[in-house]
Formats: structure tokens, sequence, C-alpha cells
């Protein structure tokens, strides 16, 4: 009669464990990011020493170097977060509604369709307010997205089928971004930030048009972490548990459209984070989303920090575009998880 009291036990301390072990990670976390961003401040053409950082930051340093940093450096490093962020929440939503692990923004052609939609925006208005761009890019990221659905279904959706067409998609879309860049001679350096997904010049401007997105869906997609838990268990186990499935699987997919639209509306086509930073943080902390969004989103506001700095810091003066690091990285990447998903088909 003791058994049930002890496996009830067994499995109370093994979840205290669990969450002890996540809080650490989350910490850690905060502090890898704190520490990359004192990296981003201190790098670049003037170099800031940790102990001028200091200072600064206390109200008591050089008036220059102040000044570079507040409007400079501090909104690079402040959109560097929130489109890492804003991309690998969208990536864990994605998996998590389609139940497929190569899922993201870029292998569903989110990214491809907003960034040609933004760069048709740029080169025809370039004087238009960024609430126009951001407006274009979700629609653009709409539209790709129900084609790749379109196209890759048949009977239901194959993992690698669905990467494959979203690849494809996402070419198409960089393809017409190119031809408009060649095509348009005023405008071309603004339209080539899409191409590359650069940080380079980026003012408050940027991030105050983009905070409220990260500020209102992020903590949506969050409080929805129990249902992307449900759907987990697959469709009938949904239904039966009380989830409108069809309706929640839309809105999470307008979530993970808003938030790339918005990332790519403010730095351009930055790809592979929304398919990396969830299988990071699913080898971290498993699978449950209320602990997955959070810890997904600080690896990516990380992994393009890293970027960033990387890109700045590698040939100076010369700045490589953080999207180039980061695809550096994920192209691998991706190759392998196509390869494993293959295999076990």
């Amino acid at each position: 009669m003791s058994f049930p009291a002890s496996n009830s036990l067994h499995k109370s301390v093994n979840r205290h464990g669990a969450d002890r072990r996540n809080s650490a990670i989350i910490t850690l976390l905060i502090i890898a990011v704190a520490v990359s961003v004192m990296i981003n401040i201190a790098i670049g053409d003037v170099r800031i020493h940790p102990e001028q950082l200091l200072r600064i930051l206390a109200g008591s340093g050089d008036p220059q170097l102040s000044s570079i940093i507040v409007s400079y450096r501090l909104p690079r490093v402040a959109l560097a977060l929130l489109v890492g962020a804003s991309l690998a929440v969208a990536g864990v939503i994605a998996q998590g509604v389609m139940r497929n692990p190569l899922a993201a923004p870029d292998t569903l052609g989110l990214t491809g369709g907003a960034g040609l939609a933004a760069v048709v925006v740029t080169l025809l208005l370039p004087h238009s307010v960024p609430s126009t761009l951001t407006t274009a890019a979700f629609m653009g990221g709409i539209i790709a997205a129900c084609a790749v659905y379109a196209l890759a279904y048949r009977h239901g959706i194959i993992p690698v089928r669905l990467a494959l067409v979203g690849v494809a998609i996402s070419a198409f879309c960089s393809a017409g971004i190119q031809l408009l860049v060649s095509k348009s001679l005023p405008n071309v350096n603004a339209a080539l930030i899409w191409l590359s997904g650069s940080l380079w010049g980026r003012t408050w401007d940027q991030v105050l048009h983009m905070l409220p997105w990260v500020a209102i869906v992020i903590p949506l997609a969050w409080l929805m972490g129990l249902r992307l838990d449900i759907i987990r268990l697959g469709d009938l186990s949904a239904k039966g548990l009380g989830i409108h499935l069809e309706g929640t699987r839309v809105l999470l997919l307008v979530m993970a459209v808003l938030l790339t639209a918005a990332a790519v509306a403010a730095a351009g086509t930055i790809g592979f984070v929304g398919l990396i930073t969830p299988h990071m943080a699913r080898r971290l902390v498993g699978a449950r989303h209320r602990v997955l969004i959070p810890v997904a989103a600080l690896l990516g506001g990380l992994l393009v920090l890293i970027a960033d700095a990387l890109g700045r810091g590698l040939l100076p003066p010369l700045e490589i575009p953080a999207g180039l690091i980061v695809s550096v990285i994920g192209g691998p990447y991706f190759l392998f998880l196509l390869w494993r998903h293959s295999r076990r088909r």
C-alpha cells in the first residue's frame, strides 16, 4: 500500500530537482547575455575599456564616449536581443504547432516572404512610416506560409517535404529580392540590408517600433505554453482535452508571423535563429513550453549578440553582417537535422 505514495514522492522530488536545474540554467543564460551586452558595447572602431564603460553607465564618464554608447551601441544591442528573442520564439511556436522539428520561420518561408515584402516597400515607398514596413512584412510572411502549406500538403504533412518546399519558397523570395535590387538603382543600399541581415546603423527608432510586438506577443506565447504542450500529444488527445485545435493553431501561427515580420522589418533576414535555438533550448530544459519559451528567447538574443560581436570584431574596420555569421553556423546544422530525419523515415 505504500508504493503509490512512494512513487508520488519520487516524482515530486524529480520535478523539484528539474525546476531547480532549469532556474540555474536561466540564471546562467541571463549572466551570459549580460556579459555579451558589455562586450558588444565595448568593441567597435572606438574601443571602450570596461572601467570606462562602468563609469559611463554610472553617469560620470567621458561625454563623447557616453554619446557613442547611448546613441549607437545601446540601441544596436537592444535590437539584437529583441530580434533574436522574436525569431527564437517564432521557431518554438512553429515547431510546437506543426509537431515538426524542421519547422522554423526560415523553412516555412516566413522570413523570405517577409523580407521580399519589406524590400518592395523600401524600394517603392522609401519614405513610408515603419508601421507600413511591418504590415507589408506581415502580409508577405502570411502569403509565403500559405504557399508552403498548400504545396507541401499531400494527405498530411511530411517534415522533410515541408522543409524542402519551405527552402524552395525562401529561394524564390531571395531571387525576387535580388531581382528588385538589381533593377532599382535608388535605395539599393537600404534594400541590401534585407539580403544580409545587418544591425548596422540601427537606432532607437527601430527598437521602439519593435518593442511593443515583443512585449505583447512573447508573453502571450508563454501563456499559451500549456496549449502547445497539449498539441504535442496529438490531434485526438488535444481535442479530447477540450482544445479548439484549428483556432489555436491559427492564433499561434499568426503570432509566429508577427514576431518574424517585426524582426525582418527591423533587421532584415537573419536566418536559422528560429531553427537552431529551439533545439538547443530543448536539450537544456526539456520540452515544457512554459520553460522552453524564455530559454529559447535568451538563447536567440545571445546568438544574435555573439554574431554581431564577431561580425564587428573579426576583420575591423570591415563589418560582416550578423545574418551571414548566423548562416555559417545554422546552415550545417539544418543539413544535419534534414539528414537525421531522412534516416529515421
